[in-house]
């Protein structure tokens, strides 16, 4: 039984749930991505470049043979992976840049000294003209 409630201890700490909402999240935000490139993104550059479709690019290194599928270096889908990790920074980049924009309005806005603050304030000051 020790076992179990370490396990159930460590699968209970915040850091795990965090964690794990972040890996289902970062799935479907890659999910996200993914559709953006390759529907939205990269038609244009096809477009732009003439009609290339960088998901085609390979190179043969050795033909197919009979029943066995030819050997290719895809590296047009390297370089569809590369624009997808560059977008992907891009929008984290500009949505931790948002979050950081929002901190810093926080935190220079002053906060309301509490009420007793105030009341000791007065008296303070009262006690000072001598009343």
């Amino acid at each position: 039984m020790g076992m179990m409630k370490e396990f159930k201890d460590f699968a209970m700490k915040g850091n795990v749930v965090d964690l794990a909402v972040g890996v289902i999240i970062g799935a479907a935000f890659g999910k996200i991505v993914s559709s953006l490139v390759g529907d939205v993104f990269m038609p244009i550059l096809g477009l732009v470049t003439g009609g290339i479709n960088f998901s085609d690019m390979a190179v043969t290194l050795k033909d197919a043979i009979g029943g066995k599928p030819a050997v290719l270096l895809a590296y047009g889908k390297f370089i569809q992976a590369g624009i997808d990790f560059i977008i992907v920074a891009i929008a984290i980049f500009l949505f931790v840049k948002a979050l950081n924009s929002l901190k810093r309005k926080e935190a220079a806005a002053p906060a309301a000294p509490p009420a007793q603050e105030v009341l000791l304030t007065e008296i303070r000051d009262l006690l000072k003209q001598g009343r």
